[in-house]
């Protein structure tokens, strides 16, 4: 029987097939696990045959229906795997297949596909242009260099030619994927010991002695980050039902060297930009480290019960070990510190929200007439005496207060040391307190009590970067010092809580164990370039809090369309078209599940809500935790998105009020440097939202436009960019 494989090529057009179409795929994928070559051959429906004139000898063409035809890659000899790369329409099917060469990278030895018409027919034009060119952007590589790197004779001579970032980006959807991914790194200045050592080498596979074998089977077994192959009919079943979840838990290999090293001689940390798989890699570290014992216990944590649903989720689809499973728990840092302090201490106050402390600080000001806002002392308790463990007066006079801008003399300090009692014991009156209160509390319990039940020999954290010092002790105290102790995800520009660490002053030392990882796996590099210039040349912290950080060498090498850009006059314009848009994504063949639509603020999104309701379009809330598959376009707040993905985002109102807005940003006279760090923060809250999309991004405002948004120059409504 033969075997049949998956290109990632595949998925991204069955995605968009309507439902009967997608019947028509899983009826023809069946008869490749049902039949033999010959059976194969000879069955009128599938109709598999050679394509004319085709560059690749092996490529065929089966029937899907009259109107779409599946394009397959046969095997060398007859037998072994076919591979699916494409279902295209009928008339396009034919041409599409024979303009396509697959090939054998020279260096990964894995299967990679390339234009090969169209490369041979731009390449002789580009020659005599670059010949009048004053530099070329490879020159200063040798052909040797990049022979050793993978690159082949075809696309070396079109590599000559190219002038700029921006021309190879345009070739790149002709070039082989491993080539153009070289040539990226290449581009943004890495030289070629890093790219081999990078991105080569984590390819190529292990040297066995024998010699180099180039079939089709073995080039799709060297192609994992690329390629799925499918070993039983009830695998396939599961696969095409959902297609994404296969990808969903899948390491390419630069991720798969930091999540399944042997060991780590302390805590490690992976920090990476968005989408690029910095939660699957915390995911398979939990499977890596529960394989290696059959005792050790594994708390895989967060920020907020979204990601922590999502990362429970994840993990049962990554793990068929029930044993495995319960070995794991995940929760978010806040609730695990609630469970600790009502086990050991019998009690926990209620905990209260944001707005709730912020009403509190606003009574003690007026109380005490103090000369300093709620917001000011808001963060005072929270980013200096919280952060810093501060017990009494005498050592707030003489604490650091780094990171603030505002000067406090020793009267200031006893008088908003005043406060803060104050603050205490009004909650402590209502049986109140905030949830970093919870944390500290927790995290004295583990060092003073027997907290054994609720200790762990491994702890892994995601979405690091919004941790509060007060979270980050209860978590050091969770699992004793050593080998794989911690293991930290983390990204320091999606940072959308006021939170800043230095990870050594609280016990954690990552130092010579932190791994970056630069390739977007999710996002278009359209959406991802237009993203970026929302955080361009704005300073961020890394995750220890000792550097800075950027997203200079972050690469996506998915391709698609331009980020729509639009304003209006009134909010009820922008619902209207909105609406109209998202009505075209759901017209294109996109499920209703795999669109969101974010705003700041849950009033904009409750007339969103009413205007899809009244277009007879479902939607459901984020804040519900829906199950994946439940009908109904997903709305969020900005903050709600941190974590997910879509194939399809429209932010909506972003707005010079909304974002940044306001009331979180302190005054530039009362604190420049909290100003800086909040405006910054509300930089990282849009950059969030619009980095969640994984196709297609349309962002809009009403009135004047947020003076974050790449590329206006102005905040007034224009026309779509």
């Amino acid at each position: 029987m033969p075997q049949l494989a998956f290109a990632k090529s595949f998925w991204d057009t069955y995605d968009v097939l309507d439902k009967q179409v997608k019947g028509g795929v899983r009826k023809a994928m069946a008869k490749f696990q049902q039949l033999s070559i010959a059976e194969l051959h000879a069955d009128k429906g599938l109709h598999l045959e050679s394509v004319n004139n085709a560059r690749d000898p092996r490529m065929r063409t089966i029937r899907i229906n009259d109107f779409w035809r599946g394009v397959v890659l046969a095997p060398d000899d007859g037998s072994g795997t076919f591979l699916l790369v494409s279902v295209v329409p009928h008339d396009e099917a034919y041409t599409w297949a024979a303009r396509r060469l697959y090939t054998v990278n020279t260096a990964t030895r894995a299967l990679e596909v390339r234009n090969a018409v169209a490369i041979e027919q731009l390449t002789p034009a580009l020659e005599q242009a670059a010949a009048q060119a004053p530099t070329l952007l490879f020159a200063g590589h040798s052909d040797g260099a990049l022979r050793h790197l993978g690159i082949d004779d075809q696309v070396l001579r079109a590599v000559r030619t190219i002038v700029d970032k921006p021309q190879l980006d345009a070739f790149g959807a002709l070039l082989p994927e491993d080539q153009f991914e070289v040539l990226q790194y290449l581009a943004e200045g890495f030289t070629p010991d890093e790219v081999y050592r990078d991105v080569v080498a984590e390819r190529t596979p292990a040297a066995t002695g024998a010699p180099v074998d180039d079939t089709l089977d073995t080039a799709i077994a060297n192609t994992t980050s690329r390629i799925l192959l499918v070993s039983s009919p009830h695998e396939l079943a599961e696969i095409l039902k959902k297609p994404f979840a296969a990808w969903r838990v899948y390491l390419h290999p630069s991720q798969r060297r930091v999540a399944y090293r042997t060991s780590y001689r302390g805590a490690a940390q992976a920090t990476g930009g968005p989408g690029t798989g910095k939660t699957v890699v915390a995911l398979h570290r939990v499977k890596y480290l529960l394989g290696r014992s059959p005792t050790s216990r594994i708390l895989l944590t967060t920020y907020t019960n979204a990601l922590a649903a999502s990362l429970r989720e994840n993990l049962a689809l990554l793990l068929d070990d029930e044993e495995q499973l319960a070995r794991v728990e995940v929760t978010t840092v806040n609730a695990y510190a609630h469970r600790v302090v009502r086990g050991l201490a019998g009690r926990v106050s209620t905990p209260i929200g944001d707005l709730e402390e912020r009403q509190v600080w606003r009574r003690i000001r007026r109380r005490f007439d103090l000369p300093w806002t709620e917001q000011f002392l808001a963060q005072e308790f929270r980013n200096v005496i919280l952060a810093q463990r501060v017990r009494d007066a005498d050592q707030y006079r003489t604490i650091s207060r780094r990171g603030r801008g505002s000067a406090l003399g020793t009267r200031q300090r006893d008088a908003l040391w005043q406060a803060v009692a104050a603050f205490a014991g009004e909650l402590r009156s209502a049986g109140q307190t905030t949830h970093l209160q919870i944390c500290s509390r927790a995290a004295d319990l583990l060092r003073e009590a027997d907290g054994s039940a609720y200790r762990f020999d491994h702890l892994v954290v995601d979405e690091a970067q919004d941790l509060h010092p007060a979270q980050w002790r209860v978590l050091r105290a969770t699992v004793a010092p050593g080998p794989d102790d911690l293991f930290i995800t983390g990204d320091p520009h999606q940072r959308i809580y006021d939170s800043r660490v230095a990870l050594a002053a609280l016990g954690i030392q990552v130092a010579g164990r932190t791994s970056r990882l630069r390739i977007n796996y999710r996002s278009t590099a359209e959406i991802l370039g237009w993203s970026a210039g929302i955080l361009r040349d704005i300073p961020v912290d890394d995750l220890n809090g000792e550097d800075s950080d950027s997203l200079s060498g972050y690469l996506s090498l998915l391709r698609g369309r331009q980020p729509q850009v639009q304003g209006y006059p009134t909010a009820q314009a922008e619902v209207a078209a909105v609406v109209r848009h998202l009505g075209e994504w759901l017209g294109g063949g996109i499920r209703s599940n795999e669109i969101a639509v974010c705003a700041r603020f849950n009033v904009l999104l409750d007339q969103m809500d009413d205007a899809l309701a009244d277009a007879g379009i479902p939607t459901v809330r984020v804040r519900d935790n829906p199950a994946p598959d439940a009908e109904g376009i997903r709305l969020a707040t900005m903050h709600a998105m941190k974590g997910l993905e879509f194939r399809c985002v429209a932010v909506i109102g972003a707005t010079a009020s909304a974002v940044p807005f306001g009331r979180e940003v302190t005054p530039p006279e009362v604190d420049r440097l909290q100003h800086d760090s909040d405006l910054l923060r509300e930089r990282c809250l849009l950059f969030v939202a619009c980095t969640r999309a994984r196709e297609a991004l349309h962002v809009s405002w009403h009135g004047p436009a947020s003076p974050f948004l790449p590329g206006l120059g102005a905040t007034h409504p224009r026309s779509a960019i």
